[in-house]
C-alpha cells in the first residue's frame, strides 16, 4: 500500500467527527480553517459554532459592525485573523456576489488567507490537487523522511511544499489534506508521539534514527520581550469606569481596556502617579489608589509577556466619555482584560 493510501485508509478508520467535517460549504470550512490557524479544535469548535449562529452567511458577516465581529472572536487571541476574516467577507460580497473564489490562486487575493488555508478550501470544497502544509504536516514529514531543512527557512518552506506535491492523492486531494493535518494532530503528535502503533513506523526515518525529538527542524527562535502594564481601573460614583479603544498596529488592535500606563519594570503607586500619562484631573481630585493584584499578573502571548498590575483608583466624578458599569460587556476586550472583569467585581 503507497503513502497516500495507508494514510486514507488511517484517517477513515481513526478521524474526529468534526462539524465542519459534513460540509462542503466554502463559507463553513473557509471559518473553521481562520479559527484553527492558532486555536486547538477543542477551544475552536465553540467558537466555530458561535460564529456560524451569529453570522451565518457570508453575507451576514459582512453586513456586520467590526465591533461585533471583534467581540464575538473575543479570547481566541490574534485578532488580525477576526480582522482580515471581515475584510475578506465585504470583499467576497462585493466582488464575488457572495460565492468563495473557487481557485487557489484566487483565494490568496483575499485578506488573511495565506499559502495553508487557500489549499484547504481550494482542494477541500473544489476539489483542486493544491496539498496543505501546516504544523501538523511539517511534523509528520519531517520525522518520516528524516529532513533536516528548517521549516521556518525559505528552502524548507519550497521543499516541504513540493514534497507534499509529490504525495498528495490526486483524485480524492480533500480527504488526503484533511487525514495528513489529522496524523500529525493525533497520531504523529508533538509530545509523546504513538509510534508504536503507527503505520509508517517501518520506514520513518526518525524513529530508525531515534530523532523524533529534534525533527522538525526550526531556527533562530524568537526572543520574548517582557513588558509592564499597569491598567487604572477607574470606578466613578455613578456606577460607571473609563475603557479606552488601542490603536496602532501592535497587539489587541481595536480592543477596548482601561486606560494602560506602560512602564519599564514593576512600579509603586508613588512612581505610578509620576508617570507622564497619569491623568492630572485624577490626581487633582484626590483619587483613592490602590494595587488590586499583590502578585503580578504574566500574561504570555506568542513574543512577549505582559507583566500586568490592575490599580483601582476611586474617583468621584468621570469625564464625560465614561461608560456605566452594565454595558461593559458590549465591548470587545482581550482574554487579559476579560479575566480581571471576571474576578472584580464593580
Amino acid at each position: 500500500m503507497n503513502f497516500s493510501n495507508l494514510l486514507i485508509d488511517w484517517y477513515l478508520k481513526n478521524k474526529r467527527d468534526l462539524p465542519w467535517r459534513q460540509l462542503k460549504n466554502p463559507y463553513a470550512i473557509w471559518l473553521s480553517e481562520i479559527i484553527l490557524q492558532q486555536t486547538r479544535v477543542a477551544q475552536g469548535w465553540a467558537y466555530y459554532e458561535k460564529f456560524l449562529d451569529q453570522f451565518p452567511t457570508v453575507f451576514d458577516l459582512a453586513a456586520a459592525s467590526e465591533q461585533d465581529v471583534i467581540k464575538c472572536w473575543q479570547g481566541l487571541g490574534y485578532y488580525s485573523r477576526a480582522r482580515n476574516l471581515y475584510k475578506a467577507a465585504q470583499i467576497v460580497v462585493k466582488d464575488y456576489h457572495g460565492n468563495m473564489p473557487n481557485t487557489y490562486d484566487e483565494l490568496l487575493q483575499l485578506p488573511g488567507i495565506g499559502d495553508y488555508t487557500a489549499s484547504a478550501i481550494a482542494s477541500i470544497c473544489f476539489g483542486e490537487k493544491t496539498p496543505v502544509v501546516d504544523g501538523n504536516v511539517y511534523r509528520f514529514l519531517g520525522r518520516y523522511f528524516g529532513i533536516q531543512t528548517p521549516i521556518n527557512s525559505s528552502k524548507g518552506v519550497k521543499e516541504y511544499k513540493e514534497l507534499a506535491f509529490e504525495l498528495i492523492d490526486s483524485k480524492d486531494p480533500a480527504t488526503f489534506n484533511q487525514a495528513i493535518m489529522e496524523f500529525g494532530a493525533l497520531q504523529c503528535k508533538p509530545q509523546n508521539p504513538n509510534c508504536f502503533s503507527c503505520p509508517f513506523q517501518s520506514k520513518c526515518e526518525a524513529y530508525a534514527k531515534n530523532t523524533i525529538k529534534s525533527l522538525p527542524v526550526k531556527i533562530n527562535k524568537t526572543k520574548i520581550k517582557k513588558r509592564y502594564f499597569n491598567y487604572l481601573v477607574f470606578v466613578g460614583n455613578v456606577s460607571n469606569t473609563l475603557l479606552v479603544q488601542r490603536t496602532g498596529k501592535g497587539i489587541w488592535q481595536n480592543l477596548y481596556e482601561f486606560p494602560l500606563l506602560e512602564s519599564n519594570s514593576l512600579i509603586g503607586e508613588e512612581v505610578l502617579k509620576e508617570h507622564a500619562n497619569f491623568p492630572k484631573w485624577a490626581l487633582n481630585s484626590l483619587a483613592e489608589i490602590s494595587l488590586y493584584n499583590d502578585t503580578p499578573i504574566v500574561h504570555k502571548l506568542s513574543h512577549q509577556h505582559l507583566i500586568t498590575q490592575f490599580w483601582i483608583v476611586a474617583a468621584l466624578d468621570l469625564p464625560d466619555n465614561s461608560i456605566a458599569i452594565e454595558k461593559l460587556e458590549k465591548y470587545p476586550i482581550s482574554a487579559l482584560t476579560a479575566r480581571f472583569l471576571k474576578d472584580f467585581h464593580f
